[in-house]
């Protein structure tokens, strides 16, 4: 049998997944179902493009969890699982896309012969991955369980991160690097957007001989929306050249073993305007703000606070968050959905947490972004990636 490819050391798993059982317990859970693969692959290792059917881990009271999915990616799971034959299930492929039947029916008949299917099952009810069709299912054919919203259970465990995370979160660091660099020397007037993107991907998922390893792919594409559309903060982009005068930021993120490394700068070609160099200003101060308390025992909202502080001294609201958790990471989001540093979020900042200080200025017809990601320290915060912080000005 292929030995499987695991990333991190059995001891580590196996604290992972003790942390999770006490959180169970805390809760009074007999049975975790766990749909987010994010959460999938910190417990197991599982990794595979296959969130697009449905597919879980279960954890119950002891013994290894069980990775459950379509039967042709047991394979999948043979290779990058750690608990063995004996924790994989597939279902048949008659249920995949069926009007007929649903894949949680297969769950539920193998929970019952087990003497799992009654009892209070947590399930992450608030999560891309977990549908209304599947919940529905489980309830019909596991009439004797109680269910309970155990949505974000797994992601409040992997708030704190081990060194080995923290090892693959600086690689991806060292990656942002090369991405932004490759921007800043392929962009010009007249280069099409596209181009463009296809030169950001190349620099984040070639191997580097100098780096010792390559990139994977990120949770979310590259955002490079450029003039008035800079004012949403989530477009992509288009096969249109970019102009002179005009601003971009560029939010992109660096991946190993699916740890982010988010970083945003902002581009202008040519001779930026006093809007942009005001907001350069008030962002890169404010943001100095923010790192100055960015440290363990402080709250969420202590950084919030002392960005905004800043910001409204310059004339500027921001009525948005400005940072969220990072770490593992699948398609759509890099975000760990817990925290966020925002007014009102009194959570208690830990040493080896880690943030995207999300700090973007998104108006009614430009858009800035200087960002940051962070490992919160004893004493204050590291930069998980080292580019110039500052609005980034190229001739046009």
């Amino acid at each position: 049998m292929t030995e499987p490819k695991l990333h991190f050391s059995r001891s580590e798993y196996d604290a992972r997944l003790a942390r999770t059982r006490a959180e169970m317990e805390r809760r009074g859970l007999d049975l975790l179902i766990v749909t987010d693969p994010s959460n999938m692959n910190w417990l197991t290792g599982y990794d595979g493009w296959s969130f697009y059917v449905h597919q879980c881990v279960i954890v119950g009271p002891d013994g290894p969890p069980v990775w459950f999915g379509r039967g042709q990616d047991g394979n999948g799971a043979r290779r990058t699982c750690w608990m063995g034959e004996a924790g994989i299930i597939g279902y048949p492929d008659h249920y995949v896309q069926s009007t007929e039947r649903h894949p949680m029916d297969y769950l539920s008949a193998q929970l019952t012969d087990q003497g799992l299917g009654r009892g209070r099952i947590g399930v992450e009810m608030d999560n891309y991955w977990f549908t209304a069709a599947a919940f529905a299912s489980l309830q019909r054919n596991l009439p004797d369980a109680r269910f309970e919203d155990a949505t974000a259970l797994v992601n409040w465990q992997r708030a704190v991160k081990s060194e080995a995370e923290l090892t693959y979160m600086r690689q991806a660091g060292r990656i942002v690097e090369r991405m932004q660099q490759r921007i800043f020397d392929k962009v010009e007037p007249g280069i099409r957007k596209c181009d463009l993107v296809a030169e950001i991907y190349d620099a984040s998922l070639r191997y580097d001989a100098d780096l010792g390893y390559g990139g994977d792919y990120a949770a979310i594409v590259p955002l490079l929306p450029s003039g008035p559309d800079a004012g949403a903060p989530h477009l992509t982009w288009d096969d249109q050249p970019m102009k002179s005068g005009e601003g971009t930021f560029f939010e992109v993120a660096g991946v190993v073993h699916h740890y982010h490394c988010p970083l945003s700068r902002t581009v202008f070609l040519g001779k930026p305007t006093q809007t942009f160099l005001d907001a350069e200003t008030a962002v890169l101060e404010g943001m100095e703000a923010g790192l100055e308390v960015a440290k363990a025992g402080n709250t969420c909202e202590d950084i919030a606070h002392a960005f905004f502080r800043v910001l409204k001294r310059h004339g500027i609201e921001k009525d948005n968050r400005t940072g969220y958790p990072i770490g593992l990471s699948y398609p759509p989001d890099w975000g760990e959905r817990t925290m966020s540093l925002r007014p009102g979020d009194k959570t208690v900042l830990e040493e080896n947490m880690t943030f995207h200080f999300m700090t973007g200025l998104w108006m009614d017809d430009w858009g800035f972004e200087i960002t940051e990601s962070i490992r919160i320290g004893a004493n204050g915060p590291e930069c998980l990636s080292n580019v110039p912080r500052k609005l980034v000005v190229k001739d046009g």
